[in-house]
């Protein structure tokens, strides 16, 4: 089976969103590899005996798109957005649980290098790194888009500019600028401390 084009995937997400079902169903098996790839790199950091497993964070994930009844979608790329931003929150809120049932404590303060390595037996962590990407939302929102998109949903600086509709001059000096900012705020460390 050839892989679909982004082109035709972006048709059939249109489609989709005027209500035909039957792209839909035509949609789903070409885009399930790829939300399969995408929670692979989510969990690619897991200890063996973790409890959520890759494909039960696709099938969430996919449940939660399909109740998007009026998502006007504006191709492939803001689709596996979406996609990336769903399985962060549904990672988060596990290790939240996770967090609350088997510490009760607080989540303590990492570097931004140990927090991208996102895993559930380190849940601390990515509680941790959502909570800055929540304050630097409030800061600045296109910033934590990009950082979503680039980092969460593995997309290439084109795709994630196509999504934004941006220069892709504009995603590297902000992706670059969000990842200063939120290693500075997850290590702890204060503007003027070396």
């Amino acid at each position: 089976m050839t892989e679909p084009s982004p082109h035709e995937i972006t048709e059939l997400l249109q489609a989709w969103s005027d209500g035909n079902q039957e792209a839909l169903d035509k949609l789903v098996p070409l885009v399930y590899a790829e939300l399969h790839r995408l929670a692979r790199h989510y969990m690619s950091n897991e200890r063996p005996d973790r409890t959520l497993q890759t494909t039960e964070l696709v099938n969430e994930a996919y449940l939660r798109l399909v109740d998007w009844k009026n998502a006007r979608w504006q191709n492939r790329a803001h689709f596996f957005a979406v996609a990336a931003q769903m399985m962060r929150r549904i990672l988060v809120d596990f290790a939240r649980s996770r967090h609350y049932l088997k510490r009760g404590g607080q989540a303590r303060r990492v570097s931004f290098s140990e927090a991208v390595v996102v895993s559930l037996e380190r849940g601390e962590d990515l509680i941790a790194l959502d909570d800055a990407l929540q304050s630097l939302a409030a800061i600045d929102q296109r910033k934590t888009q990009i950082v979503e998109l680039r980092f969460f949903g593995g997309l290439s600086v084109a795709e994630t500019a196509e999504v934004l509709k941006i220069s892709t001059r504009t995603v590297m000096r902000d992706w670059s600028l969000a990842q200063a900012w939120l290693y500075r705020e997850l290590s702890g460390v204060k503007s003027g401390e070396t």
